[in-house]
């Protein structure tokens, strides 16, 4: 007796897939309001941002973005996680590669100033939203400030650590030697952004070379490798 296949059945995802589908291309569209939301707000600060504004950018509805938030404050918080996020993968995270001590804190260095180099042009949520939001206590305010805090942080953690391997001068005050790097990349931002003033970060560089020379060992100077400064 022949036996003939029984014809096959379509057969539905189970619902947990689809449900899985459905979350990933959820996410997929925030990140991609997201990164339309820090691209404006680079150009126009956070302040600047609106539901409506996205909603043109991205060809959705306003309900649709707003789905997405719930507010606009809720909005200008994952903003602010987003680009804190690409400023630890691109400045942070590769210099973790490096020995603790002098090398460490260089790398970090390097890497904050490749970062400002496109910043001048770009702009920076962490400066920008300082000036928006430095006498305006809340959420936005409080991400920002923590986003800051946790980056200068690993900076001053970097420079205990050159100081714990040797590296530094016995009196060497890690706090104010942190604090003067930070300053060298408000000064170059204020100089080549808003004065476009040239050379400012030929400047920044050789501040950073003097800081060096200042609290590091001879000795230790040979650990680091100069890099050649990114010209205005």
């Amino acid at each position: 007796m022949a036996i003939y296949p029984l014809p096959l059945k379509s057969v539905a995802a189970p619902p947990r897939t689809r449900g899985a589908r459905a979350l990933q291309k959820g996410q997929q569209t925030k990140q991609t309001i997201i990164d339309a939301a820090l691209g404006l707000a680079e150009q126009i600060g956070l302040e600047g941002l609106s539901i409506g504004a996205l909603a043109e950018i991205t060809h959705m509805s306003k309900s649709g973005v707003f789905a997405h938030f719930g507010s606009r404050e809720e909005l200008q918080i994952s903003v602010i996680r987003e680009y804190y996020k690409r400023f630890s993968d691109e400045v942070f995270f590769p210099a973790m590669n490096e020995p603790r001590g002098l090398p460490r804190v260089h790398a970090l260095f390097d890497n904050w100033m490749k970062r400002v180099a496109i910043e001048i042009q770009s702009g920076c949520i962490f400066i920008s939203g300082a000036v928006e939001f430095d006498d305006r206590p809340g959420p936005v305010r409080d991400a920002l400030a923590s986003s800051v805090k946790t980056w200068l942080a690993a900076m001053y953690r970097a420079v205990v650590q050159a100081k714990e391997a040797g590296h530094l001068v016995p009196d060497a005050d890690e706090a104010q030697m942190a604090f003067e790097i930070h300053g060298l990349i408000l000064a170059l931002h204020y100089e080549a952004r808003f004065l476009k003033n040239p050379g400012a970060i030929t400047r920044a560089h050789t501040g950073f070379a003097n800081i060096l020379l200042r609290y590091g060992k001879p000795i230790a100077q040979t650990l680091v490798h100069p890099v050649s400064p990114i010209h205005s």
